[in-house]
């Protein structure tokens, strides 16, 4: 079976190989509704098998009237007539079948009470209730044939054969017909359910595919938020001092325009990396991009007050680099968001970061600044209004918690409390 999205329906299952033809042939070729009004438009195949049928019914039961009729003391004549008339009615009456199938079994029940003729066209109603009813309404017609046969050997004994054989003969073939519909009816029930299980299958694949293709989308999509927000936010930064002080020493800008020129490079480098990821054709061999930890966090710091934003920061932890890579690599980028929105919301003001913790008490990461001063840059950097949404996601996924919001002193808080897991021992 092709799961892939986009790729062709499943291929047949076993239960569509050939050998199960036949019997579906003939399961199909009846009436394939449930209720007593539905109409059928006959296919080519359809119209085969009723003709088919009805010739036998016809044929069968001309054989069965013509025996009757040459025995030595053959019935008398009225009943032979009547047996005539009521078997050929009952073979018409089998073209119905397809959009009655219980009431003509039901109808055929009287003439299979004295009618030689009409014995097959009574068994091959049988054999539709069986493969188009449940059991209850089968069970019923069974009954009723029985009770019509019981009739019949007391109006029409064979005088060849003891009556108890004849008996013994039309419940065994009765049975044989309901078994055989019953058959035909479970194996299409079964085909009818291997199928549908295929379908639902390739459904819940398909679902699997997508909803693993949306969290790769999501896990790209805020990746770049905190790989180019920052490089952008820095670019941004020198620009716009490059703008308003166009009176600068040469010095300067030049300077500024060289940190202009490497953050634009570093921008598309990062870019480059983080798009790299929706390769679907990268080999066993491709190399992911090395994420950031918490001991490359004095290495931020310093890159965000090289681009002017004024930083204190305090680490109380004896090893940054001993914290655990995932706990680690959350914190990073709690700061790096922080320090990123410290720039595009207040500019200007100093801002506090603060790491401590130890293994097994936790490892906590607070930035705050005041509020800006002075009016608000005519050039203020647009925030896509996610970048909270995912630190918290992404210290959710650590089993952190996140708060952020004004303290009463008139700063904003971004405090993170991250799992510190206390190193196992190695024997």
């Amino acid at each position: 079976m092709r799961t892939a999205i986009g790729e062709a329906a499943p291929r047949p299952t076993g239960v569509d190989h050939p050998s199960f033809v036949p019997a579906l042939l003939l399961a199909d070729s009846l009436s394939p509704g449930t209720g007593e009004h539905h109409r059928v438009r006959r296919s080519v195949r359809d119209w085969v098998v009723d003709v088919s049928l009805f010739l036998i019914a016809v044929v069968a039961g001309l054989l069965a009237f013509a025996e009757a009729a040459d025995r030595a003391e053959p019935p008398p004549d009225g009943l032979l007539l009547l047996d005539l008339v009521a078997g050929s009615l009952a073979c018409l009456l089998l073209w119905g079948r397809r959009r009655w199938p219980l009431a003509i079994a039901l109808v055929l029940v009287v003439p299979g009470a004295f009618s030689d003729m009409a014995g097959f066209a009574v068994l091959i109603s049988l054999f539709t209730v069986a493969v188009h009813r449940t059991w209850q309404p089968v069970a019923a017609v069974t009954a009723a044939n029985l009770a019509s046969f019981a009739v019949y050997l007391q109006l029409r004994p064979d005088p060849e054969l003891p009556t108890a054989a004849f008996a013994a003969i039309g419940v065994v073939a009765t049975a044989a017909v309901v078994a055989s519909g019953m058959f035909v009816r479970a194996r299409r029930q079964l085909v009818v359910s291997l199928r549908d299980r295929a379908v639902r299958a390739e459904n819940e694949q398909r679902l699997r595919v997508e909803q693993a293709q949306q969290l790769e989308r999501t896990r790209i999509a805020r990746e770049m938020h905190h790989v180019l927000a920052h490089r952008l936010s820095l670019l941004s930064m020198h620009a716009g001092a490059l703008e308003f002080r166009p009176d600068a020493p040469a010095a300067e800008v030049a300077a500024a325009a060289g940190v202009v020129r490497a953050s634009a490079r570093q921008a598309l480098e990062d870019l480059r990396e983080v798009i790299g990821v929706l390769r679907a054709a990268a080999g066993p061999g491709a190399v992911e991009r090395p994420q950031p930890t918490l001991g490359d966090l004095p290495s931020l710091v310093e890159e965000v007050r090289g681009a002017g934003l004024r930083v204190r920061a305090r680490y109380a932890v004896p090893d940054l680099a001993s914290v655990p890579a995932s706990t680690g690599r959350a914190a990073y980028r709690v700061v790096q968001e922080a320090l990123t929105n410290v720039r595009k919301h207040a500019p200007g003001a100093v801002a506090d970061v603060v790491v401590e913790g130890a293994a097994g008490s936790g490892l906590t990461v607070e930035v705050r600044n005041p509020l800006p001063t002075g009016a608000e840059p005519a050039g203020e950097l647009p925030g896509s209004g996610t970048g909270l949404v995912g630190v918290l996601e992404r210290v959710s996924l650590a089993g952190g918690t996140l708060e952020h919001g004004w303290t009463p002193g008139g700063e904003f808080r971004l405090r993170a409390r991250l799992p510190w897991p206390i190193p196992a021992r190695t024997a």
